[in-house]
């Protein structure tokens, strides 16, 4: 086989609606797009528009709301947490948000990191992050470790 004999799968590809090349086309004069009218013409963008009736997305009534000062946290698992203690990426005596960034744990801190109680954990750690789950906590001091939470930073206390 040569580079000229190479051919697609027959009914691979289709060829392109030429539209408006003349009346032996099927698509020529009009090219399908009817008589006159806004839709007929170029540059036109009417989504959701219902001839002047007040549209459906306008006549719904607004749910919900987008709280701005939420927070939202980097989420680690116990399990994750054993698997690199196991691996010697972190050093189970001292755990913190920053060793869980520079052991690769967890990839940005956000505004703070939660610790969640999925898997387990068998080494005696000692962690401190912002948040925990409180079966979180009780799977680390049953493994014989202890888990700290401290309170998240907040903007005041940031800038002082």
């Amino acid at each position: 086989m040569k580079l000229n004999e190479l051919r697609d799968n027959p009914g691979a590809t289709k060829a392109r609606k030429r539209v408006g090349r003349g009346p032996g086309s099927g698509t020529g004069k009009m090219g399908g797009r009817g008589i006159k009218g806004q839709k007929s013409r170029s540059g036109v963008a009417i989504n959701g528009y219902e001839g002047g009736q007040m549209p459906l997305y306008q006549r719904l009534p607004k749910r919900g709301f987008n709280k701005p000062n939420r927070k939202s946290f980097a989420v680690v698992n116990l399990g994750l947490i054993q698997k690199f203690i196991d691996e010697k990426k972190l050093n189970a005596s001292d755990i913190t948000e920053d060793t869980l960034v520079a052991s690769g744990l967890v990839r940005r801190k956000l505004d703070g990191v939660r610790v969640l109680a999925k898997g387990e954990i068998t080494a005696k750690a000692t962690i401190t992050v912002t948040g925990a789950s409180g079966a979180a906590v009780k799977a680390v001091e049953a493994a014989g470790g202890s888990l700290t939470v401290t309170k998240p930073a907040t903007k005041e206390t940031a800038d002082a």
